[in-house]
């Protein structure tokens, strides 16, 4: 498996995500300081700001691809994981999708989800792709090509939904 850092595709210069650094890797090339700043950040949104206890090491970290955009100071600006199909689940799945707090509004989402279908349709492109969307950003997945596949559901006191995009 290889790993790259490059400025993520498709973005605008004038864009404040074409300053960061994009980093797309296997969890075996991540560093134990980018390891750190992953947890840490998911557990500052998932955990401490929606108030959701659950296990956010979950086993899955260490198959899963993992896509962060860090600032000239190494500060994360945002992430996702990419879990590949298994025997349980045929699909690519995307998850642990996040802003932290000091670069939310810049439309970070935008571009990091852009960026990770490139990857994940390059590098995987007859897989579809699903995730369980909390129920209000239906309409920012949407525009991604995503459709509801379950109703909405609560996960942890929070409404969720399932959603896909077919391959292509």
């Amino acid at each position: 498996m290889s790993s790259s850092s490059t400025a993520a595709p498709s973005v605008n210069a004038r864009e404040p995500s074409a300053s960061l650094e994009w980093r797309w890797k296997p969890f075996d090339a991540l560093t134990p300081q980018e390891i750190y700043a992953i947890l840490a950040a998911r557990s500052d949104v998932f955990v401490v700001e929606q108030n959701c206890v659950y296990r956010d090491i979950d086993h899955a970290d260490s198959d899963a691809w993992h896509l962060g955009a860090y600032d000239a100071q190494g500060r994360l600006a945002c992430y996702l994981r990419v879990l590949l199909p298994d025997a349980a689940d045929p699909d690519i799945r995307i998850g642990r999708v996040l802003t932290t707090q000091p670069f939310r509004g810049m439309g970070l989402g935008n571009a990091m989800l852009a960026a990770a279908l490139e990857r994940i349709r390059a590098q995987w492109p007859d897989t579809p792709i699903s995730l369980h969307a909390q129920a209000h950003l239906q309409k920012f997945y949407g525009a991604f090509g995503f459709a509801p596949s379950s109703d909405v559901h609560d996960d942890d006191g929070i409404p969720h939904v399932w959603m896909r995009s077919p391959a292509r």
